[in-house]
């Protein structure tokens, strides 16, 4: 949730941009859940006064500052250092969903909420040190590069993102439009990292598409929670119903979340009035629902979600399955359950403080955190959904052994030729299965893949990922539809 100025915005800070973490926040401190906070801002002795530092304490920070400045054999950056105490208090909290934005940080943080920007369009966070994709944003460069959720993000182009903040990663995966991001990643199940090229692009800040499905069903997908999200969530429903839609699906997959006061709009016509939309907790105990005003539909609703679904999309999850009884299909969600205040004004020069305060809860009471939503209905995509990009440091040929033969034996597989074996050894039928591939796509027929043969059978897979008559998640979320309207 967040408050920015006087005027109160709530919601799930998406980042829509390889650019910080799923967060809940609210930047109006002066607003909290039933509770007026009062402001910190003011004199040293005031800070004092309100936060329990003594002047021993303020004393001891002020020495080691002079100390470095005058004393260390190099003369230090003013800036550098200050910041560098900022952030190492809110390191000693351990929470990655506590961090410090400087005022150049902290302008993006502000336009990544109304604005378009350029980057990969892939969302990350810091967990245990390592810098993980939370989520693609569907359509972005960095899905269609392949990029998947919990992808580490080794290097950036060939600086090693050890030791950095999350700002400090982020700053070297964003760029302008047309430049090159190599990102050397690791992923689950596999030894070996993988490169992956994402040239970088304006991220597309249409968030909500409508389309009537077969049997008058419609699908509306929300790519991410921004500030114009439910009001075209309202068109696209509007439009399906004049239309005579029967059911719907509601598609969040791979959305990492954004504002809350926009999932509370989408969410309310479908929860009958009174009913809770969500709740929040403070670090007492006291819990605050989120009720509704809306009356309820009279048509069933499926919910697609996955790994990728993080924030704002698990709270429609949550309000969907709990208070309006949908069904929720696919994978479980990636599990962010805590909010985060964002303090501005108190800092007085641009910069700010994002700072864990609250956790939100499901209707009936349930945290989520680092749980997800568990689907009613749980499905898999085929396994070429998950296969890695091939890394082309080397041609492929009989009997190498490693992860990138693995994931050619899938991409292979899913494109219609069978190597029989999906264990990571290059063998015979693996050799015919690619020759048969370049057969077809007029490659010379080495049986060997090269740069060449691995770009088009790259091609070839995402081609087929993309294809409505693939995803095995959809059809369930169809499927369920149709059993409850008796089809």
């Amino acid at each position: 949730m967040q408050f920015k100025g006087r005027t109160v915005i709530v919601f799930v800070l998406l980042a829509m941009f390889a650019s910080s973490i799923v967060t809940l926040t609210i930047v109006d401190p002066s607003f909290t859940w039933g509770q007026k906070e009062q402001s910190t801002g003011g004199s040293a002795t005031s800070v004092s006064a309100s936060s329990g530092l003594s002047s021993k304490d303020l004393s001891k920070i002020a020495t080691t500052f002079q100390l470095i400045e005058s004393k260390y054999l190099k003369q230090p950056d003013h800036d550098q250092l200050v910041n560098g105490a900022i952030n190492g208090m809110l390191e000693s909290l351990e929470d990655p969903f506590s961090v410090y934005m400087d005022q150049k940080e902290a302008k993006q943080f502000d336009e990544s909420i109304t604005s378009s920007f350029q980057g990969i369009g892939a969302e990350v966070s810091l967990e245990e040190g390592k810098f993980v994709i939370v989520s693609p944003i569907k359509g972005s460069p960095a899905e269609k590069a392949g990029i998947q959720s919990k992808d580490v993000v080794l290097s950036v182009n060939g600086d090693k993102l050890d030791g950095l903040t999350l700002n400090q990663a982020v700053m070297k995966i964003r760029g302008p439009k047309g430049t090159q991001a190599k990102l050397d990643l690791l992923r689950q199940g596999t030894g070996d990292p993988v490169q992956v090229i994402v040239v970088r692009d304006n991220i597309d800040v249409e968030t909500v598409y409508g389309e009537m499905m077969q049997d008058q069903i419609g699908k509306i997908e929300i790519r991410q929670f921004s500030s114009n999200t439910a009001v075209r969530f309202a068109e696209e429903l509007k439009n399906l119903e004049a239309k005579g839609m029967k059911g719907l699906v509601i598609d969040v997959r791979n959305d990492p979340g954004g504002l809350l006061n926009v999932v509370v709009d989408i969410v309310n016509p479908f929860v009958k009035s009174g009913a809770s939309i969500l709740q929040v907790e403070n670090r007492d105990g006291k819990r605050e629902p989120t009720p509704s005003t809306g009356k309820g539909k009279n048509y069933p609703v499926t919910v697609l979600i996955n790994k990728g679904s993080a924030s704002a999309s698990e709270i429609l999850a949550g309000a969907f399955q709990e208070a309006v009884g949908s069904k929720i299909v696919g994978e479980t969600s990636y599990g962010k359950g805590t909010v985060q205040v964002t303090f501005e004004k108190e800092m007085g020069d641009g910069s700010n403080i994002k700072m864990t305060v609250y956790k939100w809860l499901t209707p009936n009471g349930n945290w989520i955190h680092k749980k997800g939503i568990t689907p009613d209905i749980p499905i898999e995509q085929p396994a070429y959904f998950k296969a890695a990009p091939l890394s082309k440091k080397e041609v492929l040929k009989l009997d190498n052994n490693s992860d990138d033969v693995k994931n050619l034996q899938l991409m292979l597989a899913g494109i219609g030729f069978n190597p029989e074996r999906t264990d990571g050894y290059f063998n015979d039928k693996t050799a015919l299965a690619v020759k048969a591939f370049q057969r077809t796509n007029d490659l010379p027929v080495t049986g060997e893949v090269d740069t060449e043969t691995a770009a088009k059978i790259e091609k070839a897979i995402l081609a087929q990922i993309r294809d409505p008559k693939n995803d095995s998640q959809l059809k369930a979320a169809v499927f369920q539809i149709q059993k409850q309207l008796g089809k």
